[in-house]
């Protein structure tokens, strides 16, 4: 079970806005997908976020960074 938990729910990113009305929509897994969540950023807000068993996917709309193991991407510019 421990496994499990750790590939699905131990991924995190973080998001800074570098604008207002940055969003941020979380996807369902599963047979269909589906948005299940969203927020709004203003700027120079961060949010943390997590892969869990029910976000497989995050939409990302506006000027942001986000931060990953996997390094550092500018959306929106």
């Amino acid at each position: 079970m421990l496994e499990k938990e750790t590939s699905i729910g131990g991924e995190y990113i973080v998001i800074k806005a570098l604008e207002n009305g940055v969003t941020i929509i979380g996807l369902t897994r599963g047979k269909d997908t589906r948005f299940h969540h969203s927020e709004k950023l203003d700027k120079g807000e961060v949010m943390v976020a997590q892969f869990t068993e029910h976000t497989s996917a995050m939409k990302i709309r506006g000027r942001a960074t986000i931060f990953t193991k996997h390094g550092e991407i500018e959306a929106g510019i």
